[in-house]
């Protein structure tokens, strides 16, 4: 027997009101977001001193230091001061791609920094004056270095915290920066988490070939026949160069502009490479908006994309489409705004930031990498140190100084030094322009074999690899033994 349609009705609205919305309410407790999780970061601003090297550059001036700070899990006056030393980018992109950290502090009880590299996000000394000439010229690993010490030692007086030890934190230029901040002020920090931290092959050290050959072994280890497909379409793309074929090559990576002379196939094979770095360094095993938009493990992605295509140069297209396209809105590429050629060829970025790190690399950090067609799968291009005195001369009016990073920082010479922790992951074609071996009981190695660039240091994930929870919880494990010593030393 049916229903009369005036009691469904009532029955519809009833659960529209009250069911619903009650359900909806149980859903969230019982499986919050993880913006919900997330910590309560507050932005400040820290007046910092602009030359910390010349009492008598610039007046004595200051500028606005940006950081983040949490004091959600903390023991006030007695829980450790977990400190990020910001690197090449806006810290809000750092905090939110490093959970890791707010998730130690949460079990250890302590307070959460996270400070803005100067020249970078919205600590620019000079406002957008900053990347003139020489106001350029304050941008240094030492300046920076300085600006946390300062930053540091300043907070710790303001927030009652004198005896509470402090744990640096960076991942890639920041994981170097937080192991330089362990040597060159011991007195402040007690330890370092360095993860991803490419402290030999930025100081000189190794082999130029390492870099692309190691970006180029993610792929082979996916599949061989991935390697053997991305260098048979650049050398199909070397071949229509060649022949001087503009149009079929413009037809081919649907560029929004034929490309006429040598150099914008250069830009070109640029473009394609950097497309492949930056899925070696972001295979993680879940999606992430981190550096742009990647799908869980870009690398198969890219191998199957290739493996699949009908021919090799449309293949490659859409290949590089996964990171330059990833929306899938673009109806044709730009060669000269989707990337920017400079002094790293791993690639600067965009925007302010792009020529910040561009400086860097034109100054103290070395990265002169090259790519072979021999030991990788890209086409040769060179970047000798020649090249770069030449480009970072025109473009910024300075000569490199090699060997720098070396003498001030120890490079490999780092035996005398302590409590100093280097993960790695396998998958990350920077791990082997780091330590990969502990020096000593308190300069520890962890290596991940299933880790992309800095995975330790991302939050919790229910696709994380065996060998990140083991490295994470090993880590968790000797910071916590640092803490407790630091503790028992000041009282």
């Amino acid at each position: 027997k049916l229903m009369h349609p005036c009691v469904c009705v009532y029955i519809y609205i009833y659960i529209y009101i009250y069911i619903l919305p009650t359900m909806e309410k149980l859903n969230n407790e019982v499986t919050p977001s993880h913006r919900d999780l997330a910590p309560d970061f507050k932005e400040k601003y820290f007046k910092q001193v602009l030359d910390h090297f010349n009492y008598n550059s610039l007046g004595n001036g200051t500028y606005d230091q940006r950081y983040l700070i949490t004091d959600q899990s903390w023991k006030k006056g007695n829980g450790p001061i977990f400190f990020y030393t910001g690197n090449e980018g806006d810290i809000w992109e750092f905090a939110r791609n490093t959970g890791f950290i707010t998730e130690l502090a949460a079990v250890q009880g302590a307070l959460v920094i996270f400070a803005e590299h100067r020249y970078y996000g919205k600590s620019l000394p000079f406002g957008k004056d900053s990347f003139n000439i020489p106001e350029v010229g304050l941008l240094t690993v030492e300046q920076a270095l300085a600006d946390y010490a300062v930053m540091i030692t300043e907070l710790k007086e303001e927030l009652g915290a004198q005896k509470c030890p402090v744990i640096v934190f960076g991942g890639s230029y920041g994981g170097m920066l937080s192991v330089y901040m362990r040597i060159r002020y011991p007195n402040i920090v007690t330890g370092a988490l360095a993860a991803s931290a490419p402290i030999l092959s930025t100081a000189g050290l190794g082999d130029s070939r390492q870099f692309f050959q190691d970006v180029t072994a993610d792929f082979e280890k996916f599949k061989p026949a991935c390697r053997d497909a991305v260098q048979g379409a650049f050398q199909k793309l070397n071949t229509l160069a060649q022949q001087k074929d503009y149009r079929g090559i413009q037809s081919a990576f649907s560029l929004c502009k034929t490309p006429s002379t040598p150099k914008d196939i250069h830009q070109l094979m640029g473009l394609l490479r950097n497309a492949f770095t930056m899925m070696a360094m972001l295979d993680y095993p879940y999606s992430t908006h981190f550096m742009g938009s990647m799908p869980a493990f870009p690398v198969k992605v890219a191998c199957e994309t290739m493996l699949n295509g009908t021919d090799l140069m449309s293949a490659l297209r859409d290949t590089v489409g996964i990171v330059y396209n990833s929306t899938g809105q673009l109806t044709c590429y730009d060669l000269y705004s989707l990337y920017v050629e400079c002094a790293d060829p791993t690639g600067c970025g965009l925007g302010f930031d792009s020529y910040a790190w561009d400086y860097q690399a034109c100054t103290e950090i070395e990265m002169c990498y090259e790519s072979n067609n021999v030991t990788d799968m890209f086409p040769p291009m060179a970047f000798t140190e020649q090249q770069r005195e030449q480009y970072c001369s025109k473009r910024w009016g300075v000569v490199p100084r090699p060997g720098w990073l070396k003498t001030q920082y120890w490079g490999d010479d780092l035996a005398t030094a302590s409590n100093i922790i280097f993960s790695n992951g396998d998958l990350d074609p920077w791990a082997n322009g780091g330590i990969r071996k502990s020096l000593s009981p308190s300069l520890i190695a962890i290596n991940i074999p299933e880790g992309a660039h800095h995975l330790d240091l991302r939050e919790s994930n229910p696709n994380d690899p065996e060998s990140v929870i083991m490295a994470r919880k090993e880590e968790s494990e000797i910071i916590a033994r640092w803490v407790k010593a630091a503790m028992k030393e000041s009282s």
